[in-house]
């Protein structure tokens, strides 16, 4: 039987994911670059720089990045060559051409500043839904959801455990799990605890899971634990 939607947590779950996994963050959460601003131009750096990049390789280049190109005028002004040296080693070289789009039309359709708008941000070449809702939680500190690799497997273990996971059917069943578990006025440091989670303890091979806070009602340890038992 394939899934379409899962039944989303009762109240009592959802708000002990959250109070656990912002302990969590408090106390495990990496001292990253990009979260000492909020300035959305660095934070759309950031974003499009994670995208298929570990985040070891991404620290220098976003750096030197800043310091060439600080505003998003900056950038908007620069030539695409040049755009695309400053990029080098990082691959994927279609990222710095994006970029570089979004800075100029940015530019010229909204005098600069970047919307803080689902709609208006997905219409730009290169940000999709995960780019949109980063930046709204990130930049803009609005209550949005994020869904990528990381989150996608936190999500699935601890809520629904391996076999209703490959069940599920549909994005938008995803998503609306994600939505769902987004704390009021919380997003941003729930959403970058959700990464890092997913990054450092909740990992594809060898989780973290005999010290892990959520142990006591995850679906993936109930079931792991089960079967070793």
């Amino acid at each position: 039987m394939r899934l379409r939607r899962p039944a989303l947590p009762d109240p009592r779950t959802r708000g002990e994911f959250q109070r656990r996994l912002l302990a969590w963050y408090r106390r495990h959460g990496r001292h990253l670059p990009w979260r000492k601003t909020r300035d959305p131009y660095s934070i759309l750096v950031s974003e499009i720089m994670l995208q298929q990049t570990q985040v070891e390789r991404v620290i220098p280049k976003y750096r030197e990045f800043l310091r060439r190109y600080p505003t998003l005028e900056a950038l908007a002004r620069a030539s695409l060559q040049e755009v695309k040296r400053t990029w080098y080693p990082l691959g994927y070289n279609i990222r710095p051409v994006r970029l570089h789009g979004i800075a100029r039309e940015t530019l010229a359709r909204y005098n600069g500043r970047l919307p803080d708008d689902e709609r208006s941000l997905r219409a730009f070449k290169g940000i999709g839904p995960y780019t949109a809702g980063a930046l709204r939680s990130f930049a803009f500190e609005q209550d949005a959801p994020i869904l990528d690799t990381n989150v996608r497997r936190v999500l699935g273990r601890v809520f629904l455990g391996p076999r209703r996971m490959r069940s599920l059917r549909g994005q938008k069943a995803w998503w609306d799990l994600s939505a769902a578990l987004v704390p009021p006025g919380k997003a941003y440091d729930f959403n970058q605890a959700l990464m890092d989670f997913g990054a450092t303890w909740c990992t594809p091979r060898n989780p973290r899971c005999s010290p892990c806070p959520m142990k006591a009602f995850c679906k993936f340890f109930e079931g792991h634990h089960r079967v070793k038992a």
